[in-house]
């Protein structure tokens, strides 16, 4: 992952109130059918529905919002490992693994 990434994290108060948004979608019907399909988002893994995270395509602390159209259903490896990447910083990391193992 990049090791020397920096970036100026949201305010506080965009952060508490994207968070609370998000526990109320993860209270949805949309949030448990999204999850109930059973598939990361990220690596097209099955993984059974009550592992799978919400994850912010575009993070919270990086000014993301708590909306159905930046949230995806992944599993816990590839949440932690995408961390508070935005998108084209993830793809950035995959490209850099695919390089790797070559």
């Amino acid at each position: 992952m990049p090791e020397e990434l920096c970036f100026v994290p949201a305010d506080e108060e965009h952060v508490r109130r994207e968070r609370e948004k998000a526990r109320q979608l993860r209270a949805s019907q949309w949030w448990k059918n999204l999850r109930g399909q059973g598939i990361c988002y990220y690596c097209q893994k099955r993984i059974p529905p009550k592992e799978l995270c919400m994850d912010h395509l575009v993070p919270v602390i990086r000014g993301g919002k708590s909306s159905k159209g930046n949230i995806v259903a992944c599993c816990k490896p590839c949440n932690n490992k995408k961390s508070h990447l935005l998108p084209v910083e993830w793809q950035e990391y995959l490209e850099m693994l695919k390089q790797q193992a070559k």
